[in-house]
C-alpha cells in the first residue's frame, strides 16, 4: 500500500510541476508571438530579443522559439492572439491591472472574472482603475501605482492566493496592483 501512495504522490507533483511548465511555456510562446509581429530580425525588434530571452532562461526547447517567431511572422496560420487588459479590484479593494493574451477573449474574460469573484474581487469597467497607475517607460514595468495601499495580513493572504491563480492562469502575461 505504501509504495501505491508515494507513487501516487510522486505522481500528482509531477503533474502539478508540468502544468505550470506547460503554463509558463504558453505564456512565453505567446509573449514571442505578439513580438514576433513588429519584425522577426533580432537587431532591430528588442521586444522579440528579449522575450527569446526570457524563454531561453525558462529552458524552452529551440523548436518551440522558432514556431512562436514563424507564427507571429504570418509563416504559420493559426488562431490570433489578441492582447487585453483587464482591470479589476481584489481584496481590500487593491486596484489591479491585468494583462493577457488570448486566442479567444470571450473564454479568457470569463475566466478572469471567475477568478477575481472566487478572490473576494471584482471586475471593473473599462478606465476605472487605469487611471490609478501611471505608464514608465524607462523600466520594464508598464504600470507603476500612483497612491500604494497598506493592508492587514489576512487580506495580504487573500491576495497572494489571488496571485498565484493569476501566475497559473495560461493567458495572464503580467498584473499591476497598488499594494505596498
Amino acid at each position: 500500500m505504501s509504495g501505491h501512495s508515494k507513487w501516487a504522490t510522486t505522481k500528482h507533483k509531477k503533474e502539478a510541476i508540468d502544468k505550470k511548465r506547460g503554463a509558463l511555456f504558453t505564456k512565453l510562446g505567446n509573449t514571442i508571438t505578439i513580438a514576433a509581429r513588429q519584425g522577426s530580425d533580432l537587431e532591430t525588434n528588442f521586444s522579440l530579443r528579449l522575450a527569446i530571452d526570457r524563454a531561453k532562461a525558462a529552458n524552452i526547447p529551440k523548436e518551440n522559439i522558432e514556431r512562436a517567431i514563424k507564427k507571429g511572422a504570418g509563416e504559420i496560420k493559426g488562431a490570433q492572439l489578441e492582447e487585453i487588459i483587464y482591470e479589476g479590484f481584489g481584496p481590500g479593494k487593491i486596484s489591479i491591472i491585468i494583462e493577457t493574451l488570448t486566442d479567444n477573449k470571450n473564454r479568457t474574460v470569463s475566466e478572469i472574472k471567475h477568478i477575481l469573484d472566487k478572490s473576494g474581487g471584482t471586475m471593473a469597467g473599462q478606465g476605472s482603475v487605469m487611471w490609478m497607475f501611471k505608464r514608465n517607460k524607462s523600466t520594464e514595468d508598464k504600470f507603476i501605482a500612483k497612491n500604494k495601499i497598506k493592508v492587514d495580513d489576512e487580506t495580504k493572504e487573500k491576495l497572494q492566493n489571488l496571485f498565484d491563480i493569476l501566475d497559473e492562469h495560461q493567458d495572464v502575461i503580467n498584473y499591476y496592483t497598488n499594494l505596498i
